[in-house]
């Protein structure tokens, strides 16, 4: 079953995301395969920009099963294919003290694998406690109103 998208559901919870970003992976052929069958993880993935270049680091993406030679290693560093613009303002928006550039999910365009990749904040304890109160009140909420439905509908 070929993957649609790897989504980091962990860079959401930890990080308050500001702007999103499209890029593109340097990757070797048996990879495209990896992600294509869903064995990829993300969930400590990030980027840094350095020398003008972007680079991706801690994404794991498992060695394809049945590749004949050269198996790149599982967490190397791959670079991100962004333009030149991109990069500039990428790189003055993670100089600010605080910001980080978190990979949000791999997914497939034109049958190529892009990057998401999102400015963000890491979120403190009672922000997430706060989201998470939040959450239960609009479940609650959906559910009452699902109930009046069915008794008055």
């Amino acid at each position: 079953m070929a993957a649609e998208s790897i989504i980091n559901r962990k860079a959401l919870r930890d990080y308050r995301i500001f702007e999103r970003y499209e890029a593109g992976i340097e990757l070797k052929g048996s990879e495209v395969k990896s992600i294509r069958g869903g064995k990829a993880n993300i969930s400590d993935a990030f980027a840094r920009i350095e020398n003008g270049e972007a680079f991706l680091y801690n994404a794991d993406i498992q060695p394809y099963e049945r590749a004949s030679h050269e198996i790149p290693v599982a967490k190397r560093v791959r670079k991100l294919l962004l333009h030149r613009h991109e990069l500039d303002k990428l790189y003055g928006e993670t100089q600010v003290k605080g910001r980080a550039l978190v990979v949000l999910k791999f997914y497939w365009k034109n049958g190529k694998v892009k990057a998401e990749l999102g400015i963000g904040v890491g979120k403190l304890a009672h922000d997430k406690r706060a989201d998470l109160k939040k959450r239960a009140v609009d479940r609650e909420t959906a559910r009452e109103v699902a109930r009046f439905h069915r008794k008055h509908g």
